[in-house]
């Protein structure tokens, strides 16, 4: 049965084997893994952030997830505020040819948009790369095992091993990202216990300062640190000097001498004349203007008035 012809089989023809298991393609999964969202899955795009265990996000994914904790996804619930990232300062990479990809060329799926600024190394997954929590500048691990620096490179901040956070760390490099991250959170609670008990002690500490003299020649309230001399100084300093004196009288003077108008204005200085007195008249009022005057029918204006006029009670009826 069959094999006829000259044919020779294989033995994957004759015998049922079992199948393999698909294989992923590493480059494939490495590129997508850093040049894409970790919670969207969309390709990355600046302003690009990292949290404490080295995943990349875009930023306003990060935004809308702490906004609706129903979105976020469950790789980033240890993302709780904005703190909890940090934005990273890439170095774009020169030789990146981006656009659009066409069926009918070559695609190199290792060429990256970002590289280190250092040795150059392009960051598609081939090599580790890590920032520094700190200033969030990103560096290849092997610049920085090479030059072990104190300060940054590139924005030339003060800089620790403690603050190296790995990129899309795996194994090891997470446990290692996962301890520094709960390291800098407790230390971050160290620090707003340390500033609200020094805010407690300032409150409950007294106030040694002097208190400020209040007005009266009464020295209740002063420390019994200013002696006998002070306080006589601070009773006559209270006590109104001679020119103070003269200058209240002269308010007086003057507050008593103005006439106040319709509207509450001051007017011009005059007379005290009292009304009370059935000898005043506003027509011997030296002060008085003459169109004041002719308002009322003892002036000499009024008495030759032959029409009626609406203020004064001269209608002319008969």
């Amino acid at each position: 049965m069959g094999c006829d012809g000259g044919t020779i089989p294989k033995r994957d023809e004759l015998v049922r084997t079992k199948k393999k298991a698909e294989q992923k393609d590493k480059i494939a999964e490495l590129n997508f893994l850093w040049q894409h969202c970790a919670i969207t899955q969309s390709p990355l795009r600046e302003p690009i952030v990292a949290c404490g265990l080295g995943k990349l996000y875009n930023k306003d994914a990060v935004i809308m997830g702490i906004l609706d904790k129903s979105t976020a996804a469950e790789s980033a619930k240890h993302i709780k505020s904005m703190k909890d990232v940090k934005e990273l300062n890439l170095t774009k990479n020169p030789a990146y040819e981006g656009g659009a990809r066409k069926g009918d060329s070559y695609q190199d799926h290792q060429n990256s948009p970002y590289n280190c600024p250092l040795l150059g190394l392009e960051m598609n997954g081939k090599f580790k790369f890590c920032f520094y929590w700190s200033c969030g500048c990103v560096f290849s691990e092997k610049a920085l095992k090479t030059l072990k620096p104190t300060t940054c490179h590139k924005c030339q901040k003060p800089v620790d091993e403690t603050s190296i956070v790995m990129l899309n760390a795996a194994d090891d490099d997470l446990e290692l990202n996962r301890s520094r991250m709960e390291e800098r959170s407790n230390k971050l609670k160290l620090e707003k216990k340390a500033k609200k008990s020094e805010k407690l002690k300032i409150k409950d500490e007294p106030d040694d300062r002097v208190d400020e003299p209040v007005a009266g020649p009464s020295t209740v309230g002063l420390p019994a640190k200013i002696d006998a001399d002070a306080k006589v100084k601070i009773e006559n300093e209270k006590k109104p000097t001679i020119g103070a004196k003269l200058l209240n009288e002269k308010k007086k003077s003057d507050a008593n001498g103005l006439k106040r108008t319709a509207n509450g204005a001051l007017g011009m200085r005059t007379t005290d004349y009292k009304k009370t007195k059935g000898d005043y008249s506003i027509a011997s009022d030296p002060n008085a203007s003459d169109v004041l005057k002719s308002l009322f029918t003892s002036s000499s204006g009024a008495k030759t008035q032959e029409k009626a006029h609406w203020i004064t009670y001269n209608p002319f009826y008969n």
